[in-house]
């Protein structure tokens, strides 16, 4: 039995995944589900392999390069069976990369946390110095780039954003005359939100050219360039006091060997009565990546 044969019967066992191979022939995987959609996937040469040793980052790359394509049902019915069969918080060992795979990944994941001072910038140029234009597609029009606050399901993305930024804005206190740091500030609309509602002068950092641009010209257009101000500098290479510090979604690209460098700056920066709010995602670490 090929090694794609057993990897499809370990991950499929409701729902119907029918593969097609490189020579065409067919084999159909899992059983008849009133919930999910039957689908069927080809797949290309060399398509197999890189399934096989990495199953989630494989099955991705494949169909991004088109060595894999459905030809029936959709990519969304494909997640949806997948995802049924494997959900994530139950640690499935199905989807795990090979052994060797995760040893090589191990390595590189360790190598890029060191995220020293030299690397950071090239690590954020490489995420976000592309063309507006994409994150145009999938962010709310103040480009919020993490965790929105849904206090309704209900609500719009451009709400939720609205009550994330409300919320940290509440929680920080801020006073009239005070400073605030904004680390990681994106696009810029952190900081002019601080400054709209509370009158305070902000200083937003970034390490991202393209950021930098946009969160200038926003200020200007709004008539704020002298209240809201945006900098292109590493936290580590910052000095001065702010009252308040605010970091959203920043945190991520640190690095576990940075945590302490983070902090120790964040205290330094801050006047002895600050306050600083960190806002963050996290995951429970997969035992077979301990």
């Amino acid at each position: 039995m090929a090694l794609i044969d057993r990897f499809f019967d370990r991950a499929v066992k409701r729902g119907e995944l029918t593969l097609i191979r490189p020579d065409g022939s067919t084999r159909t995987f899992g059983s008849p589900d009133a919930v999910l959609k039957p689908v069927t996937i080809r797949l290309s040469k060399g398509a197999e392999g890189r399934i096989v040793r990495d199953p989630a980052l494989g099955a991705a790359e494949t169909y991004m390069d088109g060595s894999l394509t459905i030809e029936q049902g959709d990519i969304l019915d494909l997640l949806d069976l997948v995802t049924s069969n494997n959900a994530w918080e139950k640690s499935n060992a199905a989807l795990n990369p090979s052994a060797l795979s995760l040893a090589a990944g191990k390595v590189a994941h360790w190598l890029g946390r060191k995220n020293m001072a030299r690397k950071s910038k090239q690590n954020v140029a490489h995420h976000y110095d592309l063309s507006a234009r994409l994150y145009d597609l999938f962010l709310d029009a103040d480009r919020q780039y993490s965790c929105a606050y849904y206090t309704d399901p209900a609500n719009s993305l451009e709400q939720a954003q609205a009550d994330k930024k409300a919320h940290i804005v509440a929680k920080l206190a801020i006073q009239p005359g005070m400073r605030v740091l904004d680390i990681g500030c994106g696009w810029g609309g952190m900081a002019l939100y601080i400054h709209q509602k509370t009158g305070a002068e902000v200083l937003g950092i970034t390490l991202s050219e393209e950021q930098l641009k946009i969160a200038r010209e926003r200020a200007e257009a709004a008539g704020v360039a002298d209240k809201v101000k945006f900098e292109l500098i590493d936290y580590r290479a910052l000095t001065g006091q702010f009252d308040r510090i605010v970091s959203v979604g920043m945190f991520e690209h640190v690095g576990t060997p940075q945590y302490r460098t983070f902090f120790t700056k964040c205290r330094e920066l801050m006047t002895p009565e600050g306050v600083m709010l960190l806002h963050t995602i996290g995951r429970h670490q997969l035992a077979a990546l301990g």
